[in-house]
This record gives C-alpha cells, sequence and structure tokens, in this order.
C-alpha cells in the first residue's frame, strides 16, 4: 500500500511540474488548433506561442525566462507548417523580451506581435513618451524582438461602441502625428481634439502608425503590422485618443500599408535570398510587378496566406483599438497584373472586393477609403461596392488659386476641377474623397506666394491675397456633394515647402505652426473652412444628388438643389474682374452666407460680376 501511495504521489509531482514549467504541454498535432498565430495569453502565468513556417525544420523560443539560450526545453513543437510552445510559471503582469531562433540562423519577433523591442530606436524614445519602457537585451541577443507579458488589457473605454453614418458627410482631416504638434505625439492630437471639432471636422485620417522603421518617419515604411509606434506613445495612448475622439462624435480613420513591407518585417526575414524574399515565402513576390511603382517588399494579394494576414491585421485593429475604418495606401499595387498599374484590372477588382467584404464582416459600418487614383472606369466599380476612393484634384485647383486657369494644357484647360464631382466621373454613388492638399501634394498657400500671377495692383503672391483665394477654393470644394478631405493646417494656409523628393526635404519633418491661428488673415481663412464643414455636416442641400457644376473655367460654380431650398457657391479665379451668368436653379430671394447681403433672380439664371479672387455663396430664402 506504502508503495502504491508513494507512486501515486511521484505520478501528482511529475504532472504538477509539467504544468508548471516552461516546457510545451503534451496535446500532439492537435494542441495548435486551440491557438491562433502569434502570442495568446491562456494563464496569469502562462503564454502560448504559435508561428507558422513552412518549410522550416527547427524553431527555439529564447528570452529573458530562459536567459536566452537555446535549449531543447523551448525547442517549439512542428504541428503541420506551424510551431508552438507553451510556457507558464511567469511573472503575473510582468514584461518579457523573447525571440524566435529559426534553423539556428533567423532571429525575429513574432509577426503578430503587439509591441516590440528595437536595439537601436527604442533608446531614443524619450521617458515623457513612452514611460517605463522596458530596456532591450544589449549583448544578449541581436535584431528586433517581442515584448510579451500575460497581463489583460485593462483599458475602460467610455464610448464601447461608435457608429459611423452619412459618409457621404464626411469631412476628414489628414494628420501625421510627428508633425502636427510640439511633441510629435498622439496624446499631442488629443489634446488638439477640441479645435478640430470646432473646424466642423468629423472624421480624423491618422497616417500611418503602426511599427514602422525607425522613429522618424511618414510611417510608409511598416514592418509590424499589429503592433502601434511607440515614436508616438503608448497603446493606451492610441485607445484614449480614439475614445476622445469618440466622445466628441469624431470617427478615427487608419492610415494602412498592405502594398508592402520594409525589410525589418519578420514576414519578409523569414525567407530571403541574397537582397530579395525568395521564391517560397508565403506572402510576398519575389518581384513587383508593377513596372512604374514599388517600395520595399511586394505584398503578393492573390496568395490565401497573404488574404489570411490582411484579414487579421484589419479585424485586429478594428476589435482591439475601436478603429472606425480604413484609408488603403496605394491599392492600384494589390495585384500581380504586370504593369504601372493605371489599367483597368479585373483581378485587382476581385481582390480589393473580398478584402472589404471581409472588413465589413468585422464591422458594417467601417469607413474603407482607397488611394487608387488608377482608370476611372475600374473606380467607379470600386465606388458603387460601397468603397470611398481619394480624388486628387491639387494639381488642377492650385492652378486655379494661382491665376493660371483657363490655359491650354494639350487638350484640357488648366485649373479645370471638373474631377472633383463625382458625377462628371459618370459615377453613381457620391463615393468620391476629392480634396486639394493632402500629405503627397505640395501646399496650396506655398505655390499661391512662389507662382502666383500678378498685374497692376493685384498680386497673388501677397499673403492677404493668396488666402482670399484660398478661401474661394474652401467654399468651392466643400459645396460639391460628397465625403471631402483637408490636410493638416490646410484651414490655417500653410506655406511651408513639402519637397519632391528626399534629397529635397520632402520627408524631413515640418515646422509646426500654432502661431497661424493668431494671424488675423488666417484665422479667417479657419473661419471659412469651419462655416463651410459645417454646413456640409449639418445642412440637406449639402448632401444632394440634384447639382449643377460649372469648374472648368476661372469662374467656378456649384447649384444644389435640396428638398427645401436651393444652395448656389461661386467663385472668380482671374485676377481681373469677371461677369458669368449663373444658374441658381428657379426664381428666388437668396441670402449671400458670408456677408448677409441679399439678391432676387426673377429667372432660374442671373448674371454675378465678381473681382479677381471673390466668392459667394447664396442660400435660398
Amino acid at each position: 500500500m506504502q508503495r502504491v501511495i508513494l507512486y501515486t504521489l511521484l505520478i501528482i509531482s511529475i504532472i504538477t511540474s509539467c504544468q508548471k514549467s516552461n516546457n510545451p504541454t503534451p496535446g500532439g498535432d492537435n494542441y495548435v488548433l486551440k491557438y491562433r498565430d502569434g502570442i495568446t495569453r491562456i494563464g496569469n502565468d502562462s503564454l502560448a506561442f504559435v508561428l507558422f513556417a513552412p518549410n522550416k525544420g527547427s524553431v527555439y523560443l529564447i528570452g529573458d525566462f530562459n536567459n536566452w539560450s537555446v535549449s531543447e526545453s523551448y525547442r517549439m513543437k512542428k504541428s503541420g507548417d506551424r510551431f508552438w510552445i507553451k510556457i507558464g510559471n511567469l511573472t503575473p503582469g510582468k514584461e518579457y523580451i523573447c525571440q524566435y531562433l529559426i534553423d539556428n540562423t533567423i532571429r525575429i519577433a513574432d509577426p503578430y506581435a503587439g509591441k516590440i523591442s528595437d536595439p537601436v530606436y527604442d533608446r531614443e524614445i524619450p521617458l515623457s513618451v513612452y514611460p517605463s519602457l522596458i530596456p532591450y537585451p544589449d549583448g544578449k541577443t541581436t535584431g528586433i524582438a517581442m515584448t510579451v507579458s500575460t497581463g489583460i488589457d485593462n483599458f475602460n473605454w467610455s464610448v464601447p461602441s461608435f457608429t459611423v453614418t452619412n459618409k457621404e458627410r464626411l469631412n476628414i482631416y489628414e494628420i501625421l502625428i510627428r508633425d502636427y504638434t510640439s511633441s510629435g505625439t498622439i496624446n499631442g492630437v488629443k489634446d488638439k481634439i477640441p479645435y478640430i471639432k470646432s473646424l466642423g471636422v468629423n472624421a480624423i485620417e491618422l497616417m500611418p502608425f503602426s511599427e514602422f522603421e525607425g522613429n522618424n518617419s511618414w510611417g510608409y515604411n511598416p514592418s509590424f503590422y499589429f503592433a502601434a509606434d511607440k515614436a508616438y506613445g503608448t497603446p493606451n495612448d492610441y485607445k484614449s485618443f480614439i475614445d476622445e475622439c469618440h466622445k466628441n462624435g469624431i470617427a478615427v480613420i487608419m492610415d494602412m500599408v498592405l502594398n508592402h513591407s520594409y525589410g525589418e518585417s519578420p514576414l519578409v526575414k523569414l525567407y530571403m535570398n541574397g537582397s530579395k524574399v525568395s521564391s517560397d515565402n508565403p506572402w510576398y513576390n519575389v518581384t513587383s510587378p508593377n513596372t512604374s511603382y514599388s517600395w520595399g517588399y511586394d505584398f503578393n494579394h492573390e496568395s490565401r496566406f497573404t488574404k489570411a494576414f490582411v484579414d487579421s491585421v484589419c479585424s485586429y485593429w478594428i476589435k482591439e483599438y475601436k478603429i472606425d475604418g480604413f484609408r488603403f495606401d496605394f491599392t492600384k499595387g494589390f495585384t500581380n497584373t504586370p504593369g504601372d498599374g493605371q489599367q483597368y484590372d479585373a483581378a485587382r477588382i476581385n481582390i480589393l472586393t473580398r478584402m472589404a467584404g471581409e472588413i465589413r464582416k468585422r464591422r458594417s459600418d467601417a469607413i474603407i477609403i482607397f488611394e487608387h487614383l488608377a482608370d476611372n472606369s475600374e473606380e467607379k466599380v470600386l465606388a458603387e461596392s460601397g468603397i470611398l476612393l481619394w480624388g486628387n484634384i491639387n494639381y488642377s485647383m492650385n492652378e486655379a488659386t494661382m491665376g493660371w486657369g483657363e490655359e491650354q494644357s494639350g487638350s484640357s484647360l488648366k485649373g479645370d476641377i471638373s474631377w472633383a464631382s463625382y458625377k462628371q466621373r459618370g459615377w453613381n454613388v457620391p463615393n468620391l474623397v476629392s480634396y486639394m492638399e493632402s500629405h503627397d501634394e505640395e501646399r496650396i498657400m506655398y505655390k499661391n506666394e512662389l507662382y502666383g500671377k500678378s498685374v497692376t495692383g493685384y498680386n497673388v503672391r501677397d499673403l492677404p491675397v493668396g488666402l482670399e483665394r484660398a478661401k474661394a477654393a474652401c467654399v468651392i470644394l466643400f459645396s460639391i456633394p460628397g465625403p471631402k478631405m483637408l490636410w493638416q493646417f490646410g484651414e490655417l494656409g500653410y506655406d511651408y515647402k513639402l519637397g519632391s523628393s528626399m534629397e529635397d526635404g520632402r520627408l524631413d519633418k515640418k515646422p509646426v505652426r500654432w502661431d497661424y491661428y493668431d494671424v488675423p488673415e488666417r484665422k479667417a481663412l479657419f473661419d471659412v473652412y469651419s462655416k463651410m464643414l459645417k454646413l456640409r455636416r449639418d445642412e440637406a442641400a449639402f448632401a444632394t444628388s440634384e447639382y449643377m457644376v460649372d469648374l472648368r473655367n476661372n469662374f467656378k460654380s456649384v447649384t444644389l438643389m435640396g428638398n427645401n431650398k436651393n444652395a448656389v457657391s461661386m467663385a472668380n479665379f482671374d485676377v481681373v474682374p469677371v461677369t458669368r451668368s449663373v444658374n441658381f436653379g428657379k426664381s428666388a430671394t437668396w441670402k449671400d452666407y458670408f456677408t448677409g447681403g441679399t439678391v432676387t433672380t426673377t429667372s432660374s439664371e442671373s448674371s454675378i460680376t465678381l473681382a479677381p479672387g471673390e466668392y459667394r455663396l447664396y442660400i435660398e430664402q
């Protein structure tokens, strides 16, 4: 009997030891099915790791918990194309740094890691931006590692569910976190929410903030898709910002880069052949099929593995950060069809609509925006599937504001902004996000001041004159139905050079000029922006599907035919007075929204004379 008791106690001791050790739990090939790829918390002191790595021979987990040693105790078990391990006996809530060692040569962090540890750039992040950042284990390993913990996300959302409505009335404000406030942090942007709300914005589009290479970037060089970049703040800082936006009725759109990755991506590093990815890489093309535009390493969007990864990325940000939607960068690159991406591509349409459909399964009201800028016939199909498309009119609008409109340029006229209207493109839905400035285009006021036209007594290059013409551009563009976008500080006439290349300072940090708000002429521009954005948001006529535009010549007009009353905007972009017959749509008495003056029309059309740079917005009384 004593032997039986001792034997039983020994078995219990062995089982208990196995449960508390860091060794894999028995279970064979079925065990891996319990957990998704990546890192999963399975208890107060235990984590599971799953790595998808076809054609790899061995994977070891190395890290703080085993003093970065390679041992059989931490050899990950192979199950098909995946490697897995469960470790326990961790200190609850403590952060650990670790890596995968693949085939004794490749060291990577998990592609699904929510936080990474960088040997170079982490030390440059101030404590004020990311307090208590766990230091990289110098001398114990090399390359980017992952930071893991059994801790539970305890962020308390004030707005657990935010609903996006009236997408045709979106007033989107594009922000580069780095250049928006002196702190260059997401908390700095949060502090400006009252200002943004007062502007009339109802959606903020943040340039890419998933982990990119380095700390000083536009974010289009991504490497880790599930980790918020630490250079801008902590995960809870981002969540607090999003929560505060939702409390103020503002949606948050995440700029997402899934056309390509850069070299620090673990998906890239797993399968390399010299300077290119190897042909057995499950996610990337060896060579980009795009003959004109290519950055980093090109995703193969026809791969089922890429599709699964893309769906996981989008799902994660919607679920964990309550992101309201995405602006996808360079979507015309989401194809393996050779060429420059400009032509109609049915294969690409299938790839993109599949992705959009999967996003809507996770969140039916998600905002989905493509920077496509491809053939109009293809964009029309995408728009009519419910996707919003970027509509760049920067160059033409700036020709108008500089005073160079109506000059012949090939088969078209300079200053013709007809393409800002979805109807002029032959679309049946208002899914065009037209804009005159974005992160990619030279600033309207910079070119006004540098290249503006001058005649006797009138010079576009003079600041007050250039700003008046920027107001006129605002009135016309924001009168056109459909969602619109403006670039940060555009409402204050930001006039610093963007640059055309890296050598020309294009990607460099730009001055933060909140003092512009205190300059009377610039504040007056802000006021016009604010009034127009609020009209677009609140007044039914500005969302009508019944409207007419005359946008080719220097004298431009938009006629909105609402159910209850009409509105007519007009502006003269010439440098001399112009008289033009304007279509009001009916005879009525009209009040100038900006001056308070009135005019009565006795027919549907009326002759109007405007001074150079003058604008008016008449609303039916």
